[in-house]
């Protein structure tokens, strides 16, 4: 009898730890099911900052008005709704002065939170490390050189940003979302000149010396070479100094290949648990060159070099036989 109530507390407790984990971890991940929670209440913004055209009342004119919106203030309501903050009313960020219109003037001089204002000391966020993020991001040369004028929203826009790298997206999808996000400043001489006087050379003339970019650029990140891989983080914000930038073909091409620990590094944990293949990410999405390697089709590529030269050598040794 004692035993068998032993085996039903033990069941009882690992019952209770199953549920405490999926209640954590229903509280780390955004219901991407159900409805928006405030949708009804966003309505009137996105009634016109959707749209690159609206129309309001004139009160002193009296007269119903069509004005073009400032491209900067248009956001797509399904990528709003699809993204980490759906479930927010557009109120929980901006002032609620916004819901008069016409708006008053110094709502433009609104502080913007950062990341670290909403998500920093919050244990339910504890294993995304804001506080890290935030610690190497200070360190980076977006904050270093640029201070203040440089924060998250720069290339995190709240009113659409994805969690990639923690859910099932292809890791081309994860390659595009990332790169769009630098190439949108690195590559667009307008968005550059916010935050900096100087005019940029088009990313592809900087990145010459790649023997292809286009191609480098469709199948891995920015930050694999200008960033220093960090262990507690699935993305390194700390961006290097142009001169610390990865140069050599062998930091990825190759068996011990970076792209492990940074770019396949939450795909790598996940298939691993389930077929037990360090590197099974590598050969399921794409191919390498130096790191997808099999020892044995090593092995048949030289013993198949090696027939092919020993057939070419007999060949020309019957040939001069002949003559």
């Amino acid at each position: 009898m004692k035993k068998f109530n032993a085996m039903k507390i033990r069941y009882f407790l690992i019952l209770l730890y199953l549920l405490s984990f999926s209640s954590l971890w229903a509280q780390l991940n955004v219901d991407m099911q159900s409805e928006p929670a405030k949708m009804e209440d966003n309505k009137r913004c996105f009634d016109c900052h959707s749209n690159h055209i609206y129309t309001f009342d004139n009160p002193v004119s009296g007269i119903t008005e069509r004005k073009e919106m400032n491209p900067n203030f248009v956001f797509k309501t399904d990528a709003f709704y699809n993204g980490v903050h759906r479930h927010f009313a557009c109120t929980d960020c901006h002032s609620p002065d916004y819901e008069t219109f016409p708006h008053n003037a110094e709502l433009r001089f609104e502080p913007m939170y950062s990341c670290i204002d909403c998500h920093g000391g919050d244990e339910a966020f504890a294993s995304y490390h804001f506080e890290t993020i935030e610690e190497e991001f200070a360190k980076s040369v977006h904050a270093s050189k640029h201070n203040e004028n440089f924060n998250c929203w720069m290339c995190h826009n709240p009113h659409s940003y994805k969690a990639m790298t923690r859910s099932d997206f292809k890791i081309s999808e994860i390659v595009s979302a990332h790169n769009q996000m630098c190439a949108s400043c690195h590559d667009n001489p307008l968005h550059f000149q916010r935050i900096s006087d100087s005019t940029k050379k088009p990313l592809e003339e900087i990145h010459k010396f790649l023997p292809n970019f286009k191609l480098h650029f469709s199948a891995v990140r920015c930050i694999e070479c200008h960033t220093a891989v960090e262990d507690t983080m699935w993305v390194a914000h700390n961006i290097l100094p142009k001169e610390m930038a990865v140069k050599k073909c062998v930091e990825c091409h190759s068996s011990s290949t970076m792209l492990i620990s940074s770019l396949y590094k939450y795909q790598t944990i996940e298939t691993r648990k389930n077929r037990g293949t360090f590197n099974s990410m590598l050969l399921n999405e794409t191919y390498v060159i130096g790191a997808n390697r099999n020892i044995y089709l090593n092995i048949f590529s030289i013993i198949l070099f090696g027939l092919s030269l020993l057939g070419v050598a007999v060949h020309v040794f019957f040939r001069i036989k002949k003559k």
